[in-house]
């Protein structure tokens, strides 16, 4: 057992005594390009189970085993805000303001489609934050497959709880883009 994770244990004792709760929420990283540019959609969106069976944030305290606390949660659906944060992400990245989440009504407005399945997204004991995803990207129209690729990705936490983790969260999602912007 590491000291970060020593470090983070009076965090997870304290939150199951407290009964007040701390909601989180996924950011995006820089400034939002203006409107117009090529289309990006973003989704669907898949996830492991262990992230949208419930609303909570999630350590891995050793290889098998999970620890929650009840009063830390996502303040959303975690899969949506994921896929909000990733499809702006793209769109600073590609300078582009055109950027949709699945589903989307109009996709002849679309010039890519990026598809993700989320394996892994949580803390870990020596103090980072972990995003394991597959993900596809397709040239429309026609979705002809451009791109197909699975990506870990580390973050370290610049400091202990909760927040911290849900900032270093959002700073793999921007990891993430990156390398999808990449590809497109």
């Amino acid at each position: 057992m590491t000291v970060h994770f020593l470090l983070l244990l009076p965090f997870l004792a304290l939150a199951s005594c407290s009964t007040e709760r701390s909601y989180y929420v996924l950011s995006p990283t820089g400034q939002a390009p203006s409107s117009g540019g090529v289309g990006i959609g973003v989704g669907p969106v898949t996830m492991a189970d262990y992230l949208i069976e419930r609303p909570y944030l999630v350590f891995q305290s050793s290889p098998n085993k999970m620890e929650i606390s009840n009063n830390h949660v996502w303040g959303g659906e975690l899969r949506n805000d994921f896929t909000r944060v990733l499809a702006s992400n793209l769109g600073r990245r590609k300078n582009t303001g055109n950027t949709r989440t699945y589903p989307w009504e109009r996709e002849k407005e679309l010039k890519y489609q990026v598809t993700v399945d989320v394996r892994q997204f949580h803390g870990t004991p020596n103090g980072e934050a972990v995003l394991e995803a597959s993900w596809r990207a397709y040239e429309l129209p026609g979705s002809r497959l451009i791109a197909s690729k699975t990506n870990s990705l580390r973050e370290p936490l610049t400091q202990d709880g909760f927040e911290e983790l849900a900032a270093a969260q959002s700073r793999l999602i921007d990891k993430l883009a990156a390398v999808i912007a990449k590809e497109l």
